[in-house]
């Protein structure tokens, strides 16, 4: 065999090989999913149930903090990430110079931080203001889930708080807080709304029935509770929407992914979860006689 032929032979070879590194499609291949703690209940059952419609995938769900999920996306070692937080320019910059892209943010749910106090406390509800008092006094009685996590960058954002002034204490995770909140009776434990919003989940339920969650008070007095409609129609003031950001450049199993969870069935699996679907339009039938 001449040399020539076993060169196209070495470079057909070449171009299959590489080829071959994007033959997942939306019903076949292997993937990493990272999302922060706050949502990872949601993310968890959304990727559960994609693999049980298309056997053939599997998605690996990793948790981290939404900083550590981005770097993540931005080094390749991720494919999807779940977000709350808006971007900064620096950070779109940086995506668009690694994969020569805009970002295209795949909104599919809305969430909320929940704030939570010992059965025992006579804490009834808790204002924005005092919110921002409380994170600013140097007394750390708001409890979140460790530092740079989504919790702390979303109210940073909403009350206008540079993240560095922040002062609070902190526990492991959201599950750490709702547990041991009875041994802090001073302070207001702050959680993602999904830790405790399944409504049928045995675990939820007994998270929601150990706490009692506050309910926020506007300038006038008046109290909203988180809850889906609230969200819905954007009256609870720490209401955020979640997103999907994807370095997937075709249709692949990430994109798949996440056209499934904006879609109808991911959407009703969001509705299970307790939270606010972002697409799902309610239908309305007309019976006539």
């Amino acid at each position: 065999m001449s040399k020539n032929i076993l060169y196209v032979f070495f470079t057909l070879a070449i171009f299959l090989s590489c080829s071959a590194d994007k033959t997942d499609s939306p019903q076949t291949g292997d993937i990493t999913v990272v999302a922060d703690e706050s949502f990872e209940n949601v993310t968890r059952v959304l990727k559960d149930r994609y693999m049980l419609f298309y056997p053939k995938t599997k998605i690996n769900l990793k948790i981290k903090k939404e900083n550590e999920a981005l770097q993540d996306l931005l080094k390749g070692n991720a494919r999807v990430i779940v977000m709350s937080r808006d971007l900064t320019a620096d950070e779109k910059t940086a995506f668009k110079q690694k994969f020569k892209s805009e970002i295209e943010p795949a909104r599919f749910a809305a969430d909320g931080l929940v704030f939570i106090v010992s059965k025992a406390s006579t804490l009834e509800n808790v204002s924005v203001d005092e919110i921002k008092r409380r994170l600013l006094d140097g007394k750390n009685s708001l409890i979140f889930d460790g530092s740079n996590s989504a919790n702390t960058s979303f109210i940073a954002k909403r009350l206008g708080i540079a993240p560095n002034d922040l002062q609070y204490s902190t526990l492991t995770s959201n599950e750490d807080i709702i547990t041991q909140i009875n041994k802090y009776p001073n302070s207001i434990g702050v959680v993602g709304f999904n830790a405790l919003s399944r409504p049928h989940n045995t675990e939820s339920k007994m998270f929601r029935e150990s706490v009692k969650i506050l309910p926020i008070t506007d300038a006038n007095g008046k109290s909203v509770t988180i809850s889906p409609q609230t969200m819905k129609n954007n009256t609870y003031p720490f209401t955020r929407v979640l997103y999907f950001i994807t370095n997937e450049a075709y249709f692949g199993l990430g994109n798949g992914f996440i056209r499934f969870s904006c879609s109808q069935p991911g959407q009703i699996i969001v509705k299970k979860q307790g939270l606010q679907p972002f697409y799902i339009i309610p239908r309305e039938v007309k019976i006539s006689e």
